[in-house]
C-alpha cells in the first residue's frame, strides 16, 4: 500500500525579494529625523501622486497616529500592534479589506510586516520596559523614505499647477482668435479660412484640453498665438529684420543686392525662384552661337553642383537643421537624432497644416530622413510668412526631388547664414 502525501498549502504571508530589501532598509532608517506629524501630513498627501487612494491613504494614518509621539524619537521604535479587525472597525472595512491593503502598502515600501509564529502582533520589551522588537507594522521604512516621497509630491503638484497655468492660457488663446475670427474684416477670405482650418486641426489634435498635457497645451498656445500674429498681419520678426536682406550674386549692384523677400510669397514663386533656371540672363542681342555657349556652361555647371550635392548632404547634421530650423525649438522638438526628428515629422505636418498625403508623397520620393528635413525647412519658412501654402511647397520640393532638382542642403545652410546675418544684425544693433 502506497503511502500517499498530502500537499499542505503553503501558510504564511508571501515574502518577495522587494520585500525583503524593504524590511532590510527598515533597519538602516534613523529614528529621530522626522515627526509623526510630518508623516501624517505625507500620508495624506500621498493621494495626488497616484501611489495610494483614499482608503489606503486612511489606513496608513491610522497607523502613525497608533504609534506614540516619542517612538519616532532616538531609540525609539514606531511599530503599530493592532489587529486587523481592530484596524477594520476604524476603517469601516472588511478584515479581509484591510489585509489585501496592508499587503499594498507592504508592496510600495510604505510600510514593512513582521509576523509572529501565531501571527499575534505583540512588542518585546527589555527589563526597563522599552520596546526592543516586536512582530507588528513597521513604519521606519516610511521614515526612511520620507525625503524621497515628500519630493515627489512637490514635484507632481508644481506639475499639476504648471499644467493648469498652461490649461488657462491655451483655453484664453483658443477664445480670443476664435473671436478675432469672427470680426476679421480687414483680412481676406483666404487667409481668414487658413487660419480658421489650421484652429480646428489644433483643437481636435488636443481634445479634451482637461485631459492634455502640459507639454502640449504649451505647443497648441504657441500655434495660436502665432495664427493670431498672422490674422492681424504681425511679422513675428523685428521691425529692422524686415525687407531688405544683402546678399552676394550675379546680378549685382554696386557688389551688393538687395533681395526683398514678400511675407506671402507664393508656392509657384518659390519653385520658379529655387529651379536651375530662375537665375538665367537673357542676352536678346546675342546671336545663336553665344546662347548654345551660355546653355552648355550653365549645362556644365549645374551638373559640377549635382556630383558635389551627395558629398554636401554627407555634411549635413543635425545641428544644422535646429539652426536652420528655430521653429522646432519654438514648439519645443529638439530631436537628439535623425530617428527622433523622423518619429515628430507626423506631428510637425499637423502643426503646419500639411496634409498626411503630401507628407507620404515626399516620403515616398526622398526617404523618411530627407523628407523630414523637408518638412523641418517647410516649417521654418511657413513661420516666416515665406510660404503660403506649406502642403503646396512640400509637394513641390518631392516633385523637384523626383526630377533630380532638389538641393535640400543648399536650403538648409541657406537658411543657417541668413540666420547667422540677423543675429549678427541684432547684436549690431544692439551694440
Amino acid at each position: 500500500m502506497e503511502d500517499i502525501t498530502t500537499c499542505q498549502r503553503p501558510v504564511g504571508r508571501k515574502i518577495t525579494p522587494q520585500r525583503a530589501e524593504f524590511r532590510r532598509l527598515a533597519k538602516s532608517a534613523k529614528i529621530g529625523m522626522v515627526t509623526r506629524a510630518q508623516l501624517a501630513v505625507l500620508a495624506q498627501n500621498l493621494t495626488c501622486t497616484g501611489l495610494i487612494n483614499g482608503t489606503e491613504s486612511h489606513l496608513l494614518l491610522i497607523l502613525i497616529n497608533t504609534a506614540p509621539a516619542d517612538a519616532f524619537e532616538k531609540s525609539g521604535r514606531p511599530i503599530v500592534f493592532k489587529s486587523n479587525r481592530q484596524l477594520a472597525f476604524e476603517v469601516g472595512r472588511s478584515v479581509g479589506r484591510v489585509s489585501r491593503m496592508l499587503s499594498r502598502l507592504f508592496d510600495l515600501g510604505l510600510i514593512t510586516m513582521q509576523d509572529s509564529g501565531n501571527y499575534k502582533r505583540y512588542p518585546i520589551r527589555n527589563s526597563d520596559g522599552d520596546i526592543t522588537d516586536g512582530c507588528g507594522v513597521d513604519l521606519r521604512i516610511l521614515v526612511l523614505r520620507y525625503g524621497e516621497l515628500n519630493r515627489l509630491v512637490k514635484d507632481i503638484r508644481a506639475e499639476k499647477k504648471a499644467t493648469e497655468a498652461a490649461l488657462r492660457r491655451y483655453r484664453g488663446a483658443l477664445r480670443n482668435i476664435r473671436y478675432a475670427l469672427a470680426v476679421a474684416a480687414d483680412v481676406s477670405a483666404t487667409v481668414r479660412q487658413r487660419v480658421a482650418d489650421r484652429v480646428e486641426r489644433i483643437s481636435n489634435y488636443i481634445g479634451i484640453a482637461a485631459k492634455a498635457s502640459n507639454r502640449m497645451l504649451r505647443r497648441a498656445t504657441f500655434l495660436l498665438e502665432w495664427s493670431m500674429d498672422q490674422l492681424m498681419q504681425l511679422d513675428p520678426r523685428p521691425k529692422d529684420q524686415l525687407g531688405a536682406v544683402k546678399t552676394t550674386c550675379l546680378r549685382v549692384e554696386n557688389d551688393m543686392q538687395k533681395q526683398t523677400t514678400l511675407p506671402y510669397q507664393s508656392v509657384r514663386s518659390n519653385v520658379q525662384e529655387g529651379s536651375a533656371h530662375g537665375g538665367q540672363l537673357s542676352f536678346p542681342k546675342a546671336g545663336a552661337a553665344g546662347r548654345s555657349a551660355f546653355e552648355q556652361t550653365a549645362t556644365r555647371r549645374r551638373g559640377s553642383i549635382s556630383e558635389q550635392e551627395p558629398q554636401r548632404q554627407a555634411l549635413l547634421a543635425l545641428k544644422d537643421i535646429l539652426r536652420a530650423a528655430p521653429a522646432l525649438g519654438e514648439l519645443g522638438c529638439t530631436p537628439k537624432n535623425f530617428q527622433e526628428l523622423v518619429r515628430l515629422t507626423p506631428m510637425l505636418c499637423r502643426f503646419a497644416g500639411i496634409s498626411e498625403d503630401a507628407r507620404r508623397g515626399a516620403v515616398e520620393t526622398m526617404g523618411e530622413q530627407q523628407a523630414a528635413v523637408a518638412v523641418a525647412v517647410t516649417l521654418e519658412k511657413a513661420n516666416r510668412r515665406e510660404v503660403s501654402s506649406p502642403g503646396g511647397y512640400l509637394r513641390a520640393m518631392a516633385e523637384r526631388a523626383a526630377a533630380g532638382r532638389l538641393h535640400l542642403t543648399r536650403s538648409v545652410f541657406g537658411l543657417v547664414a541668413r540666420r547667422d546675418l540677423e543675429e549678427s544684425t541684432r547684436t549690431a544693433g544692439q551694440t
